[in-house]
């Protein structure tokens, strides 16, 4: 039969050019998978060309089998398993690939080696009942083997992510002051868990496992940051400062695999300071990415909103993403887009930080209107509009679509209700701050 002679000449035929049909699947993968056009050529061809000769193997070893007299006429279709050795680079390959990449990248490279083979059979007068056998055969393959890599993966993958979850349990732990440091028994320094009632859910490492984990220098100065996307909480709106949550990725950003999470530490990689197995210091905190930096972000960073604290040791982080907390919540009610220190925000940072001074102002400057109702809505507005077009009259009505004189109009009653005046620098002030104040944290409850 033909069958004999055309399989094992177009499994070798293929073998012989192996170096060209392992360029051709390279090429496939890393036109179709973006995560393998991210990854070198030099990466990619040893588990492409082993994965190649074991397809191949398969083949030959199943035609083999077919000419004997024990195996003729047997189509049981199944898998030769790929070898221990190759399952390591497979596994060591998803560490920087995601596994259903690597599932995709097995079924394109079948695809594009049937094609060939299918092309050599023909080319020897290979019929359709000589190749249906074996794609069976190579499907089986591909499918117990994509079994065995999703399994060998899964335990290296739940290790990370436990690795991940703790280390970004203890990275909030210590922005939050939930940490303290003590001596090991060792006579080294450890990091251990406050009292029980203040631990977040989770738990923390016990003080010599800490220690042994090596995943914070003390020592180091780090810049505690907080950052969101822009235009996750819009301007105007209220920014108030939710209870912390327990769990260490919050709703709004749950942490790696969420687009916005990843989006952040993205645009902030070159500058994120890493634990001591390379890996990003980064967590959540109420729905903001946070964590710490090894230096500040060159440029204005247009990605996102990032609030900073200054460079401190451990001890002084905490304190420091309170200010951090500050500068972004700040930003975030102005609008601003960008990186900024409490510092640099100036007198909208000092809103934020001292909301007492700001609910005063507004039962001082701001009550008279609430007596009013609607018409002291209005007022208000006017009066807003009025600050934010820098007390230009006209550019301000138009923001309100009124005439000039209609805007005048309410800014006159505005002064005479409030008892202020709106060409004094200090009452002008006092009504910015009152204004700003309820922009920031809403109406008092």
């Amino acid at each position: 039969m033909e069958t004999s002679t055309t399989v094992p000449e177009s499994v070798a035929a293929l073998h012989a050019a192996i170096d060209a049909l392992t360029d051709e699947v390279i090429s496939g993968l890393r036109a179709q998978l973006p995560s393998y056009a991210a990854a070198s050529v030099d990466q990619l061809r040893p588990r492409v060309l082993a994965s190649l000769r074991n397809g191949l193997s398969l083949v030959q070893r199943w035609s083999e089998e077919r000419r004997t007299p024990q195996g003729s006429g047997r189509d049981d279709g199944r898998a030769y398993a790929i070898p221990e050795t190759h399952l390591d680079e497979v596994t060591a390959l998803a560490r920087s690939l995601p596994v259903e990449d690597i599932i995709s990248a097995y079924r394109i490279g079948t695809d594009i080696v049937w094609r060939r083979f299918g092309e050599e059979m023909a080319a020897r007068r290979g019929t359709a009942e000589d190749l249906l056998p074996i794609a069976e055969t190579l499907r089986a393959w591909v499918d117990a083997n994509t079994l065995r890599i999703v399994r060998s993966c899964r335990v290296g993958f739940e290790e990370d992510a436990m690795t991940d979850r703790r280390r970004a349990v203890q990275v909030r732990a210590l922005l939050l002051g939930e940490v303290r440091w003590d001596k090991s028994p060792s006579g080294g320094d450890a990091w251990g868990a406050g009292p029980a009632d203040s631990r977040p859910a989770g738990g923390y490492l016990a003080d010599e496992e800490a220690a042994a984990d090596g995943w914070y220098d003390r020592g180091a100065l780090r810049r505690p940051f907080r950052a969101r996307l822009p235009d996750v909480a819009p301007p105007g709106g209220p920014v108030r400062t939710p209870e912390p949550g327990p769990a260490p990725y919050a709703t709004g950003h749950p942490g790696p695999g969420d687009g916005a999470f990843d989006r952040i530490v993205a645009l902030l990689r070159p500058w994120l300071a890493l634990d001591g197995t390379g890996k990003p210091l980064v967590t959540t905190v109420d729905g903001d990415v946070a964590g710490l930096l090894a230096g500040r972000p060159a440029g204005l960073c247009r990605g996102l909103v990032l609030g900073l604290g200054a460079p401190a040791p451990a001890s002084g982080l905490a304190a420091e993403f309170t200010r951090a907390t500050q500068a972004l919540r700040a930003a975030t009610g102005f609008g601003l887009v960008g990186a900024f220190t409490r510092e640099e925000l100036g007198l909208r940072a000092t809103v934020v930080a001292l909301p007492a001074v700001g609910e005063a102002l507004v039962g001082l400057r701001l009550a008279p209107l609430a007596e009013r109702g609607e018409e002291g809505a209005q007022l208000e507005e006017a009066a807003a509009a009025y600050l934010e077009q820098g007390l230009r009259l006209e550019a301000a009505a138009r923001t309100l679509y009124v005439h000039p004189n209609t805007l005048r109009n309410r800014l006159r009653r505005f002064e005479e209700i409030t008892g202020t005046s709106l060409r004094d620098p200090a009452d002008l002030a006092e009504i910015w701050w009152a204004l700003t104040h309820r922009r920031i944290h809403g109406p008092a409850s």
